[in-house]
């Protein structure tokens, strides 16, 4: 059966950093127009074409966009961290000296190209070393399929599955646009990540309780201003986007180093 949902923070907490958050969104704005303008001054003086435009995110419950990898901030945010042992959807040490929590959606292309590109060294780096544990939030900002495979992924945290169905999931994602996930798929899915009980699997992809843990999840980070995936928050700064390894590494390296003093 389905196990309790991760214990979510403080309100004094979540409020400070909806705070930071939101005047963040406010500066990567300002900066998103004036690099905008830049961009097309120069492109004007070059002879070749313009890079194509992004195309806008599909149409769901709630109006977002991924985060593109050249979408990063950081400033001084709370900590989020849940710390629980036995959390189903955190990996590493309950007590590592860092905590990197992220939000994502199962249909988003760069927290596909994150999981499949970055994630894995930074396990490998820093998780296995026993310096960072990652703690991961659903949200659902691409309409009913990223629920049902938000749904899915808690179906199969609930047996012990959970990062190796997201593995699977997002090794199966195209480079961009967002992959429907019918029911059939999500099977698919959870019978490659191993997940025992395949027939209390399916049943739990309607579970009740799963589909209002996925919402509560998504309505926090909209709470806190959080409408851009992936969105990372470690030691006291915020990370947009699909990053490359070396910038996880000097955020990392830094907060590390500061837990230590």
């Amino acid at each position: 059966m389905p196990t309790d949902p991760p214990p979510s923070a403080s309100p004094s907490r979540e409020a400070e950093l909806e705070r930071r958050v939101r005047r963040w969104r406010l500066t990567s704005l300002v900066l998103a127009v004036v690099t905008a303008f830049l961009a097309v001054v120069v492109a004007g003086q070059l002879s070749g074409p313009p890079a194509a435009p992004t195309a806008p995110p599909e149409a769901g419950d709630t109006a977002t966009r991924d985060t593109a990898p050249e979408a990063t901030a950081s400033g001084a945010v709370p900590d989020l961290a849940r710390r629980v042992d036995g959390d189903p959807m955190a990996v590493g040490a309950v007590d590592a000296p860092v905590v990197l929590i992220e939000w994502f959606d199962y249909r988003c292309p760069f927290c596909a190209a994150h999981a499949v590109r970055t994630l894995p060294l930074i396990v490998d780096e820093y998780v296995d070393a026993g310096l960072v544990r990652i703690e991961y939030h659903d949200v659902v900002f691409f309409g009913d399929d990223s629920l049902a495979a938000a749904v899915a992924g808690r179906a199969a945290a609930a047996q012990g599955r959970f990062h190796e169905f997201v593995e699977v999931l997002f090794a199966a994602a195209p480079s961009s646009g967002h992959p429907d996930m019918p029911r059939e798929r999500l099977v698919g899915f959870a019978e490659q990540a191993g997940v025992p009980d395949i027939a209390t699997f399916t049943a739990d992809l309607d579970d009740p309780a799963l589909h209002e843990a996925v919402v509560t999840s998504t309505r926090a980070a909209q709470r806190l201003g959080i409408t851009s995936v992936p969105f990372f928050v470690a030691g006291g700064s915020a990370l947009a986007g699909a990053q490359p390894v070396e910038t996880f590494r000097l955020l990392l390296d830094e907060k590390v180093a500061a837990a230590a003093r």
